[in-house]
C-alpha cells in the first residue's frame, strides 16, 4: 500500500516525477530523482514554499555531507533539486528557484585510463577467447563499441531494420530519444555479415521474432548489464585492465579519433553529444596520452 504524501513538498514531488515520466525521462533518471527528492522533502519537511530559500538548500546539502555523502552524489541531488523547481515555476508554485543561486560542489576532473590503439587492436583481431558462449556476436559488440563510439543503451536498443549495410552506417537513438546515423567501418562489417546468418538460425531454433540486432541465446534482446558483464570479461582475457567497461571503448572510439586527426565537431555528431564542451573532454584525453609520448621519447624529457 501507497504511503500518502503528507506535506505540501511531498505531494510536489509525487507529481512532478509522474510528469517526468510523461517527458519520456528514462527509469533510472526518475529512479534518482525519487531518491533524491525524497530526502530532500523529508528535511523541509512541512515548511512553505516562501521559507525554503537558497540558504535552506545550502542547509540540506550541509546535511548530505553530515551523512558522509560524496560531492558526486550532492551534486546530483543538487541537480534534483533544481530541475524539480524549474517545475515547480513553470506550474506556478513558486516565484524563483533557490537552487539556482546554490553553487554546485566542485568535483575533481577524473580522467578515465583509455586502452591504447594498439590494446584495442589486440582485443579485436585474432580469435576471441574460449570462455566466449556467442563468439561472433561478442565480437561484433565490441567493434559496435569501439568502432561507432556508442552507448552500452544505444547498442541494446538496435533493431535489425536499423542497419544500412550498404551505406555502413545505422540508425541510433540516443537520450532523449534524438535520433542519429553513425557509420561503421569495414571490421564492424565484416562483423555483422558473420553474425546475421547465426542469429537467424538461433531464431528460427527459438522460434523468436525478436526484431533486436543483439540477441541472447533464447532469442531475447540483450540487456545492458548483460553486455557489460560479456565486454568486461572478453577485454580481461584479452590482456585489457579489469576496471573496463562499455563506456572504456566509447571514451577509446573518442580519444583514437582526436589523436588520428579526427575534427571535434565531427567526433560530437558521432558521439552524440549535446553540448560540444562534453566532447572537449577528449582533448585532455588526448593531451595526456601525448606528455606521455613526450616524455618517453624526447632526449630533453629524460
Amino acid at each position: 500500500m501507497k504511503v500518502q504524501p503528507r506535506t505540501a513538498v511531498e505531494r510536489a514531488v509525487r507529481q512532478f516525477l509522474r510528469s517526468l515520466g510523461g517527458r519520456n525521462a528514462s527509469p533510472h533518471t526518475v529512479k534518482a530523482y525519487a531518491g533524491d527528492l525524497e530526502n530532500f522533502a523529508n528535511y523541509v519537511g512541512s515548511r512553505e514554499w516562501k521559507s525554503i530559500d537558497h540558504v535552506s538548500i545550502r542547509g540540506f546539502l550541509s546535511h548530505l555531507y553530515e551523512k558522509d555523502l560524496s560531492k558526486a552524489s550532492v551534486a546530483r541531488t543538487l541537480a534534483a533539486v533544481r530541475s524539480f523547481y524549474r517545475w515547480l515555476a513553470q506550474e506556478g508554485v513558486v516565484e524563483q528557484n533557490p537552487a539556482a543561486l546554490v553553487s554546485t560542489p566542485k568535483l575533481p576532473q577524473k580522467l578515465p585510463r583509455v586502452p591504447t590503439i594498439e590494446e584495442m587492436n589486440t582485443v579485436l583481431d585474432g580469435e576471441m577467447p574460449e570462455i566466449a558462449s556467442f563468439p561472433r556476436r561478442d565480437l561484433l559488440m565490441l567493434e559496435l563499441l569501439y568502432g561507432c563510439g556508442i552507448r552500452n543503451s544505444e547498442m541494446v536498443g538496435i533493431n535489425l531494420a536499423d542497419i544500412r549495410l550498404s551505406s555502413e552506417a545505422m540508425l541510433i537513438r540516443g537520450k532523449g530519444k534524438k535520433e542519429r546515423y553513425v557509420p561503421f567501418g569495414g571490421s564492424a562489417k565484416a562483423a555483422l555479415t558473420t553474425y546475421l546468418p547465426e542469429r537467424q538460425q538461433l531464431l528460427a531454433k527459438v522460434r523468436s521474432k525478436t526484431p533486436a540486432l543483439l540477441i541472447n541465446h533464447r532469442g531475447g534482446r540483450l540487456t545492458t548489464r548483460s553486455i557489460g558483464r560479456i565486454v568486461k570479461t572478453i577485454a580481461v582475457a584479452k590482456g585489457l585492465s579489469p576496471d573496463v567497461h562499455p563506456h572504456t571503448l566509447r571514451h577509446a572510439f573518442g580519444t583514437h579519433m582526436l589523436e588520428e586527426g579526427a575534427d571535434l565537431r565531427a567526433i560530437q555528431e558521432m558521439l552524440g553529444h549535446e553540448r560540444l564542451s562534453t566532447t572537449q573532454r577528449y582533448t585532455q584525453l588526448s593531451m595526456k596520452h601525448v606528455l606521455q609520448v613526450y616524455d618517453r621519447t624526447h632526449p630533453r624529457a629524460k
